[in-house]
């Protein structure tokens, strides 16, 4: 410039770098949304039929409706907010604007267990749908060491980027649902139909011993929650938000999708296979079908030819949909950490994106070891399983929760901000605002199953404490850690103005 002073002996020229800022690459639309929500919620038939099964005995197949309506009063909220706020995050993000950082921090902690568990009991129960070509998986140990291979290759996949994980998903889901449909046809038509009242029977009838088919109050509002599992795709496909191409019109598209294809086969599924085995069976994890239940409903088809075909699909489409599933939380807790650390509730570092691939590597890597060192009690315990489910439970009814609560908040709060996807069927209050009817339910709905599960599950009480207690810590260590550098930064600019 020609009124800068010349250079005098010992002045020292600073050039600061340029720092360059890694971005999530757009690049999903609505398959790859719907295959990574179904690759979610689809998937988890194949391990919490049993699982529900174990607990809700004969009422398995309401429980799963009752958990279906609460699906879709999620699905709503989160199509409302994913397409208010198309950002990574799902209902930690929601928290975050309507009620403010800490609880944005509550609400991802809270997801994180979830996701975790979901990668961990998915991969866990892979094996046992292979064990139909190699019985060798059936050995427990060896199950284990399998499934810890499938996540340090799926952690490889997904460091590489989001558009290869993105086509794994949608082959396996085109797969899984052509031969899912087919099961819950011939379902009907070679086992329900020709016998109707064997279905009657394994609800509210008596099994061998004499013993009632159909559950205790306790344990059927436990299977409500345990059935939470089935319907796990939302925070999936919100988690994906800053990847979408158009994200207010094809996430809302992915979640209405997602509603009518999950309700329909679930129902379907769930009839027909306490049409084929007594819930006792169904839910047996020793003897039974509890980790693989929908190969349970293909080895009870009543044709030696459609069991010739159906029993090979079905471990091929249990383990890949499967796969899926794990692929799918990995998805959604990587891009959550990334969203968190974005926004000061995490280290920078765990959201750092790669130079070359775009893909949050650290927080990939991270929570694949955490899942690995999760699934390592499977050497020795062959039903931990069960403590996996109990642990979701807990994150995922705590997160729709928030989720439920922040955008009935933001109706009140922010009635200014864009709303592409409304929800319908309102409340007006005194005030003129608009309170939607599926939020104000599902947060009854989810909360008050969270609150019963705290009293009477202690195993998900503890555990879930336990790990919320961590990340208090961990929230609380953070905090002071930035006002301290904050406070640096401030006394370095004062030091260089005197």
């Amino acid at each position: 410039m020609p009124d800068q002073l010349p250079l005098r002996p010992g002045d020292r020229v600073y050039r600061p770098r340029r720092i360059k800022h890694f971005h999530l690459k757009k690049v999903l639309g609505v398959p790859a949304l719907f295959s990574a929500g179904y690759g979610d919620v689809g998937s988890s038939i194949y391990y919490a039929l049993g699982i529900v099964a174990l607990v809700a005995l004969g009422a398995t197949p309401i429980v799963l409706g009752i958990a279906g309506i609460l699906y879709i009063f999620n699905a709503l909220t989160y199509a409302e907010g994913s397409a208010m706020i198309p950002e990574a995050g799902g209902s930690a993000s929601f928290a975050r604007h309507g009620f403010g950082s800490f609880w944005g921090f509550v609400a991802g902690w809270a997801l994180m267990l979830s996701y975790i568990a979901t990668m961990a009991i998915s991969a866990y129960t892979i094996p046992p749908y292979l064990s139909y070509f190699w019985p060798v998986l059936n050995n427990h140990a060896v199950g284990t060491f399998v499934a810890i291979g499938l996540i340090f290759l799926l952690m490889v996949i997904n460091v590489l980027g989001i558009r290869e994980s993105a086509t794994v998903n949608i082959f396996f889901i085109v797969f899984g649902l052509a031969v899912q449909i087919a099961l819950v046809v011939l379902g009907i038509v070679l086992i329900l139909a020709p016998e109707p009242s064997v279905l009657w029977q394994n609800m509210f009838g008596q099994n061998e011993l004499g013993e009632s088919n159909w559950p205790s109050l306790s344990n059927f509002i436990m299977g409500i929650a345990i059935a939470a599992l089935c319907f796990t795709g939302v925070e999936t496909v919100s988690q994906l938000a800053e990847e979408t191409r158009k994200p207010t019109e094809r996430i809302p598209q992915a979640y209405v999708l997602m509603i009518v294809v999950v309700l329909l086969l679930f129902g379907g599924i769930s009839v027909v296979a306490l049409s084929a085995m007594t819930p006792r069976l169904l839910g047996d994890p020793v003897s039974g079908w509890a980790r693989d239940p929908i190969a349970g409903i293909a080895a009870h088809l009543p044709s030696p030819l459609l069991r010739g075909i159906f029993e090979p699909l079905v471990a091929v489409l249990g383990a890949s949909i499967l796969l899926t599933a794990t692929n799918a939380g990995l998805l959604g807790i990587s891009r959550l950490t990334y969203n968190m650390s974005s926004h000061g509730l995490l280290p920078m570092t765990l959201g750092r994106i790669h130079h070359r691939f775009r893909t949050p590597h650290m927080a990939i890597i991270l929570f694949c070891a955490i899942a690995i060192l999760m699934l390592c009690p499977g050497f020795t315990n062959p039903d931990f399983f069960v403590d996996l489910g109990a642990i979701y439970v807990f994150g995922s009814l705590l997160c729709f929760a928030f989720g439920h609560a922040a955008i009935i908040a933001l109706r009140v709060k922010r009635p200014d901000l864009a709303r592409p996807f409304r929800i319908r069927w309102n409340l007006r209050t005194s005030g003129g605002r608009e309170l939607p009817v599926t939020a104000l339910l599902g947060l009854l709905g989810t909360g008050g199953i969270w609150v019963v599960i705290m009293i009477t599950q202690p195993f998900s009480r503890w555990a879930g404490l336990g790990w919320m207690a961590c990340g208090m810590l961990l929230y609380g260590g953070y905090v002071l850690y930035r006002r301290a550098r904050r406070k640096r930064e401030e006394l370095g600019v004062r030091l260089e103005k005197l």
